[in-house]
């Protein structure tokens, strides 16, 4: 594909994420082909992305790549791509659950799953996983903004243990901590163990180069510990600071992505959060506050709150296993035309 061809393209906000939906029949099969391609789409590497319809920040960076599914208990495969902003890199080593919010009504309106009366539910593998979801959303409603999709998540046990290391607590470059893995790896650290107090402003911690240098570190070697090697030039595992709430929650959180401090979190984050909260033994004791009836549970975060249901139980060996994961979000359609790539060999920047 050159710059001066078009390509079809559906941008939409799914929960506090933004992103470019693709067909996976519109790109090039070809990973190394379709991932220069989505750098020119996106406009990166440049921190402002001009030349390209990245929003300037990771959470506005973002691909969802759609097919039909040969998986007889999925309608549609999803493949999520990270592009970076301002390096010339596409990452495939997490999921998305914002991005996943807008999957199902961008199936319907591509005509791979047809509209059912009222209420219209999906079913999605996710491909960087091999994870899957089903997403439901009021079909007449789904182009309009704030209509709701519940996602409810399915993340089976095996090589995708919740809690990867077998153990609720590490100590992880000296500091205590949990990782657990409910779609998303995520290493849960009390904000005091760090020397902040998980309440501050996102761009006063990221500001922070002391917390930045403890994060960097805790994240290399919770990477190893986890099972993913050396997680330099990853996205994944995220780190999620741990306060007690302010607003009638169950817990605050700070969430680095991983560098960059969420202004809210993630949605397979925070199911990674909720069931975190809900190990035995785990860094949230004595921090969480967790209520006794339901699964419900309320994830605070900069700019609102996450509800999440959320259980667990146990596994064979002793081992939590998550039970059950749903949340609901909304999803809108922004535009659905014709996207131009900056022409191929050219610097991400304008001139």
């Amino acid at each position: 594909m050159t710059g001066t061809e078009g390509l079809r393209c559906m941008l939409m906000r799914g929960g506090t994420s933004k992103g470019a939906y693709f067909l996976a029949d519109d790109l090039p099969a070809e990973p190394a082909a379709r991932d220069d391609l989505l750098l020119r789409v996106m406009g990166s590497p440049d921190p402002r992305q001009t030349d390209g319809i990245g929003g300037a920040h990771p959470l506005t960076s973002k691909v969802a790549i759609v097919s039909t599914s040969q998986d007889p208990a999925a309608d549609v495969d999803y493949l999520f791509l990270q592009v970076n902003v301002d390096e010339p890199v596409v990452s495939d080593r997490q999921n998305c659950g914002n991005i996943l919010a807008g999957i199902g009504p961008f199936a319907v309106e591509r005509g791979l799953v047809p509209a059912a009366d009222g209420e219209t539910s999906v079913r999605i593998r996710m491909v960087n996983s091999g994870d899957r979801a089903t997403v439901t959303f009021p079909t007449p409603e789904r182009r309009v903004s704030g209509a709701p999709v519940t996602v409810a998540a399915e993340f089976p046990p095996g090589d995708g243990a919740l809690l990867p290391t077998g153990h609720s607590r590490d100590i992880v470059a000296g500091i205590e901590v949990t990782c657990v893995d409910n779609g998303m790896p995520v290493v849960l650290i009390p904000a005091d163990s760090l020397k902040v107090t998980g309440y501050e402003d996102p761009e006063a911690l990221e500001s922070n180069a002391e917390l930045a240098a403890q994060l960097y570190d805790i994240r290399l070697a919770a990477g190893e510990l986890m099972g993913f090697g050396d997680v330099t030039d990853t996205t994944v595992p995220k780190l999620t600071l741990l306060a007690p709430p302010r607003d009638g929650g169950a817990v605050t959180t700070r969430t680095f992505i991983p560098v960059r401090c969420h202004t809210a979190i993630g949605v397979l984050g925070a199911a990674s959060v909720a069931a975190g909260l809900r190990v035995e033994g785990g860094v949230a004791d004595g921090i969480a506050q967790l209520s006794t009836g339901g699964d419900r549970l309320r994830i605070e975060h900069p700019t609102g709150f996450t509800d999440i249901e959320s259980s667990l139980t146990g596994g064979p060996d002793g081992q939590p296993v998550a039970e059950r994961t749903a949340v609901v979000r909304t999803a809108r359609t922004l535009f659905d035309g014709t996207v131009f790539p900056r022409p191929a060999h050219t610097p991400g920047g304008p001139r």
